[in-house]
């Protein structure tokens, strides 16, 4: 027996009136019997988000996160499909352990699970791994990533580079030359020569990005930069995709927000990599996303387990929340600024990532289609606090942020509930 849900009196982001009909979990136009009917007054329809780069910490380490907790701090964000980074244990560089992960997604069901294969065995940027073999998995993987490891080596590069051509598969890199942020701890600059903290120069993530677009370039393949975090990133990326080359970049919602100036207060908090840039570096990221140089946002969702987090400076591990709060934050950053519209924000976080990433089911509203969606709030207010998470480590807690996720739909179903 068919089950369907008319949900009534919604809006778009147009701010247009409509109704849609989901039958068996897919949007339908169904003349049959309605057999339900959702009242959605003052709820916004945006289809499901999507995150291109998260940290769901399972397996290995559970303390801090895992697949279960994180799809769920996913769904209450409003997102439908998350893609999990490798820097778990043991690496996810084979199919073996991308399938588990895939598998554990699929088993809870809140959220979909996308693993990004290691491009080297065991992240060390030594050996390719299983490439191939990832994306003939259960799993099928076309993005990989070492993620917080920069693959540095040009010839590992280029030959991963070449690899994923074959399929269509996407490299995504982490802009960091190891070289030049030996012990690095913040953005370099005169705060960090005021506070005594090894700078991290905007340079060694700029010097990846150019040598990477010309290699993507030499090699016709996809490239994809994660987090980009200053002015001159987005010079590079702006000049290559000028040029025709293949690259497609992400940034951060804390990016988008944040800057250095917090890091004076020397809470641990708001120590992430790539590190809090400059006022200049944020509104350079805010227009590069809103002219399209930038593609998506994702979150960077970082969790971890208190005692890496409140203890000095240089022990503590970088990184932050960001799955609960990114639509929020990125609305306060880009939508409050008038920088861009609601609509092309929600472009940028689902649709966008969704079509670079390959996940035909996401991203659209559309009959035929599964109903992966979130019915939200726009003139709502709500103080950030992690409710889903394992962890703590939110930068925005206590800080009032606009839009309220009411609910959120995987596939139909109701997997989260703001009042509930």
């Amino acid at each position: 027996m068919s089950e369907i849900t008319k949900f009534t009196n919604l809006r778009n982001l147009e701010g247009e009136e409509l109704s849609i009909t989901v039958e068996n979990g897919y949007f339908s136009d169904s003349a049959s019997a309605v057999q339900k009917i959702e009242d959605c007054t003052g709820m916004t329809l945006i289809p499901g988000l999507v995150d291109m780069h998260t940290h769901l910490r399972e397996p290995g380490f559970e303390d801090a996160e895992t697949i279960l907790t994180g799809s769920m701090a996913a769904a209450a964000g409003g997102f439908t499909a998350v893609s999990a980074m490798p820097n778990t244990d043991p690496i996810a560089d084979t199919a073996g352990v991308v399938e588990q992960i895939f598998r554990l997604g699929q088993v809870h069901g809140i959220c979909d699970v996308f693993p990004i294969g290691a491009i080297t065995v065991g992240s060390k940027g030594e050996q390719l791994a299983e490439i191939r073999a990832m994306n003939a998995s259960a799993a099928g993987i076309r993005i990989f990533s070492d993620d917080g490891n920069c693959l540095s080596s040009a010839i590992l590069m280029r030959r991963a580079l070449e690899y994923v051509k074959s399929f269509d598969g996407v490299i995504a890199q982490h802009a960091q030359d190891p070289e030049l942020t030996v012990d690095s701890q913040v953005n370099e600059g005169a705060i960090s020569s005021r506070l005594g903290l090894k700078g991290w120069p905007a340079v060694a993530e700029e010097a990846i990005i150019a040598r990477d677009v010309l290699l993507a370039d030499h090699v016709k393949s996809r490239l994809h930069i994660c987090h980009v975090s200053t002015a001159g990133s987005v010079e590079i990326i702006r000049w290559a995709k000028a040029r025709g080359i293949q690259v497609t970049a992400e940034v951060t919602p804390h990016h988008l927000l944040l800057t250095e100036d917090l890091i004076e207060s020397y809470d641990p908090v708001f120590k992430v990599n790539p590190p809090l840039r400059t006022k200049r570096d944020v509104e350079a990221l805010r227009f590069a996303l809103a002219d399209g140089t930038i593609d998506v946002i994702a979150t960077d969702h970082a969790p971890h387990p208190i005692e890496r987090k409140e203890c000095e400076w240089a022990n503590a591990a970088f990184g932050m929340l960001g799955l609960e709060s990114a639509l929020s934050v990125s609305f306060k950053a880009m939508v409050d600024t008038k920088l861009i519209s609601p609509k092309d924000l929600i472009y940028r976080m689902s649709s966008r990532p969704a079509e670079i990433a390959g996940y035909k089911d996401h991203g659209a509203i559309a009959n035929g289609k599964p109903a992966n969606f979130a019915l939200v709030n726009l003139e709502k207010n709500w103080v950030s606090k992690p409710r889903m998470s394992k962890s703590g480590n939110d930068p925005y807690r206590g800080m009032t942020l606009p839009v309220v996720v009411e609910a959120t739909y995987l596939r139909g179903r109701k997997v989260y509930s703001h009042h509930e």
